[in-house]
């Protein structure tokens, strides 16, 4: 199994694609952590907003392999614990299928996205910078993997 992070956005700063590579590097063979990265598009004119959105989406929606899991980050998403994500990670192990996890661009997601989501997650409350989403998203999947496993990652 695959867990593919689609995001809409390119040139990190190094600390991040540090960090990132770091969890990374920390998955089991047989739970692969994969970073897909989509450049934004141009925000020029008028509803140059709404039409970045669009054309982000399609592109997101061209990336996103068949027959995938997907799963989208949104502020009107459910919220998980380390825990209640664990079982997760099992359920997903059990569909025989990759994992998409989609973070949008500066804009958001589409309805179009949301709607071929299988589930939408939100991260917190308070809005994040999508550098830190990347980081933070790797880390609570390994995170809930770990406590999956039984590994002695998380401490709770």
């Amino acid at each position: 199994m695959k867990i593919i992070l689609i995001a809409v956005g390119t040139k990190m700063p190094s600390w991040v694609n540090t960090a990132f590579n770091d969890y990374q590097k920390r998955f089991p063979s047989e739970m692969k952590l994969e970073l897909h990265e989509l450049q934004p598009s141009k925000r020029t004119g008028k509803n140059s907003e709404e039409k970045a959105k669009e054309e982000e989406a399609a592109a997101i929606l061209e990336a996103i392999p068949k027959k995938s899991y997907i799963i989208s980050l949104d502020e009107r998403g459910r919220q998980y614990t380390s825990v209640e994500l664990s079982k997760k990670v099992g359920d997903w192990q059990s569909l025989g299928s990759d994992v998409v996890l989609i973070i949008g661009g500066p804009n958001g997601l589409t309805d179009e996205i949301r709607q071929k989501s299988n589930e939408l997650w939100s991260l917190s409350k308070l809005t994040l910078p999508h550098p830190l989403v990347r980081v933070f998203l790797a880390e609570t999947v390994y995170r809930a993997w770990s406590i999956y496993t039984n590994l002695p990652y998380h401490r709770a």
